[in-house]
């Protein structure tokens, strides 16, 4: 097991009825900046809740934070902080509204020139103002790390840092009762690629962080396709936020190594075709699997038999029917897992790997060996 550092400041308050302890967390004479996406949460009730918990306090709002958070949105955000000199930040949505959030807390304070040199250069950031989140949408698991995706223009690239942890966060799982299928789809397959991010690699004994992925894997593909069968059975839902939480909370990629590589060729196809984040994901991560087949033998090996039960055939013909289960899996969500489901050509594996190498993105995965020629051959496999 390698060494790590583990530390989650994040404080969170779960199950149904949580929303109406949201003022007592607040800190008292915050001026508060509320954060939304497309208006779900007025048609769900959630709004009418929050709202409640603000009478008496100093709060502005910032609605229409997209699915794929824009820059231009989110300076607007910056804007509305700076004029009324608020203090605290209080998403209110999904993982792009807390992402975008994120990205204004650290925003506002930045003085190194254009905050998106946050994402583009790397550039640090010392401070963030504080903010908390009110989850409606499981899948990022945003409001419990330090990481956010941001989009501007063709571009759609992340950043980590500690400044931006939640202070708490509100995981209700009511909340999600309202979700149209396709957001449940997305949210389980979001999820499911997290973990694999950091579970399928290779093998540094790491047991227990192994049988925690493998623990939410089966969690998924158990509770994956009633979830989409609608109905509003309370522990199902909260099963489901609690797996997309713990998935990026710290403890399934502490001391192990982690790809992202399924992730970062993934933005590539949203900022190029607008395809939801996570069947993106669906495209990349079977045919990913099979292109690294070698390098990632033991894990895929372990994860055919634990994960799907594959224990017969020589490991090739394991690996074989563990991917084919992956994708049906997948397909079973609703995600095509080619190309061609979306409509897009096969071509796009040329200009992703070409729009890779002008950024000098020329070394992912947890062995650094995904250059921008194997992520055409990812692609071309996927097509």
């Amino acid at each position: 097991m390698n060494n790590f550092t583990f530390h989650n400041p994040t404080k969170l308050l779960f199950g149904k009825g949580q929303i109406a302890n949201l003022g007592a967390e607040l800190p008292a004479g915050a001026r508060i900046l509320l954060t939304s996406g497309g208006g779900s949460i007025k048609a769900n009730g959630v709004y009418d809740q929050v709202i409640a918990q603000l009478q008496g306090r100093t709060f502005f709002e910032l609605s229409g934070i997209e699915a794929n958070p824009r820059y231009e949105t989110l300076m607007r955000g910056v804007a509305l902080v700076r004029e009324h000199q608020l203090d605290f930040l209080l998403a209110v949505g999904g993982g792009s509204v807390i992402d975008g959030t994120k990205f204004i807390a650290a925003a506002v304070p930045f003085t190194g020139g254009d905050p998106w040199r946050i994402l583009s250069d790397g550039a640090s950031v010392e401070r963030a103002l504080p903010l908390a989140s009110v989850l409606t949408l499981p899948a990022a698991g945003s409001e419990a790390n330090g990481a956010a995706v941001i989009s501007r223009d063709d571009q759609k690239l992340a950043f980590w840092t500690t400044h931006v942890y939640p202070v708490f966060s509100v995981l209700d799982p009511e909340t999600t009762f309202s979700l149209p299928p396709r957001q449940i789809a997305n949210g389980v397959i979001d999820t499911f690629v997290h973990v694999m991010e950091q579970y399928m690699t290779y093998p540094v004994q790491g047991l227990l962080q192994d049988r925690f992925a493998e623990s939410i894997l089966q969690t998924l593909v158990e509770i994956g396709p009633k979830l989409l069968a609608g109905g509003r059975d309370y522990d199902l839902h909260a099963n489901f936020m609690w797996c997309a939480c713990m998935a990026l909370q710290g403890p399934v990629g502490a001391g192990v190594p982690a790809d992202w590589s399924s992730h970062c060729i993934g933005h590539e196809l949203t900022a190029l075709h607008g395809v939801d984040h996570a069947r993106t994901l669906a495209v990349v991560l079977p045919s990913l699997l099979d292109v690294k087949r070698e390098t990632k033998g033991e894990k895929l090996v372990q994860w055919a038999e634990r994960l799907w039960g594959i224990r017969e055939g020589t490991p090739g013909q394991r690996i074989d029917a563990a991917l084919a289960r992956l994708r049906a899996f997948f397909e079973q969500m609703g995600a095509p897992t080619r190309l061609s489901g979306h409509g897009i050509p096969a071509s796009t594996a040329d200009v992703v790997a070409q729009r890779l190498a002008a950024r000098g993105v020329n070394t992912i995965g947890e062995r650094g060996d995904i250059t921008p020629s194997v992520v055409r051959r990812i692609l071309a496999r996927a097509a």
